[in-house]
């Protein structure tokens, strides 16, 4: 498959219409290399141990959540020349699909919902609700991560759900209108957990957007490559 040819089928799936403002020029084709692609690897991230192993891979194409290049490049140096050395050296691609997945049929929100098996599942402005008939215990065993519960949630029957940094006010205003009685997401922060008009369940950031880039690589037959950050709780 031709690079250009991928790029449409990747547009197809999450158009860059979707993205948030602040992806514009952070998605898409970020890296360019070589025009053929035969392999693909797909991660969350684009970190030295993903690369690493994509370019161990033979892989063509490298398509993650998370831009490696979030600011303007000035000077290659430091952690970004050793994390671009790789790649440019092996005439990698590396394509970024970021909040337009977020927002996209069958993308980040949606893959939650289905590990979740959340059922009679509701779109919100960013994330859905469903019927939840799982415990909270079990929420953590199957997004394989530890939770922190904001407030005290009844036996949980609508649970919202925003993949990423999705605890906001306002979402939880919509959820709540939506029926949810709790509110999954990552990165609380002390100001929004005091305000919060639901029960919050904190995850981590990855164990919410994992899920979607693995269910992309298995529907396409691309490599997955698992690389969580390391995270150590104490008793």
């Amino acid at each position: 498959m031709h690079v250009h040819a991928f790029i449409s089928a990747m547009e197809q799936l999450a158009p860059p219409s979707l993205a948030e403002e602040f992806d514009g020029g952070k998605i898409g084709l970020v890296i360019e290399g070589r025009p053929e692609i035969r392999r693909i690897a797909c991660a969350l991230d684009a970190t030295s141990a993903v690369v690493e192993q994509a370019v161990a891979a033979g892989a063509d194409m490298l398509v993650v959540h998370h831009t490696p290049l979030w600011k303007p490049v000035t000077a290659l140096t430091g952690e970004t020349a050793a994390l671009l050395r790789p790649i440019l050296s092996a005439g990698m691609n590396v394509y970024v699909m970021h909040t337009n997945l977020d927002r996209a049929p069958g993308g980040v929100n949606d893959a939650l919902a289905e590990l979740l098996g959340l059922t009679g599942v509701a779109p919100m402005t960013l994330g859905c609700v469903g019927s939840c008939t799982l415990p909270v215990e079990e929420i953590g065993h199957r997004l394989a991560c530890p939770l922190r519960i904001w407030g005290v949630p009844p036996a949980i029957r609508r649970l919202a759900v925003v993949g990423g940094s999705g605890f906001d006010i306002a979402f939880m205003e919509e959820a709540r209108g939506l029926g949810a009685d709790a509110f999954l997401s990552a990165e609380m922060k002390h100001a929004v957990a005091r305000a919060a008009p639901l029960p919050c369940i904190e995850a981590t950031h990855y164990a919410l957007e994992a899920p979607a880039m693995k269910r992309l690589a298995l529907r396409n037959g691309w490599e997955y490559i698992d690389d969580p950050p390391v995270l150590r709780t104490l008793p």
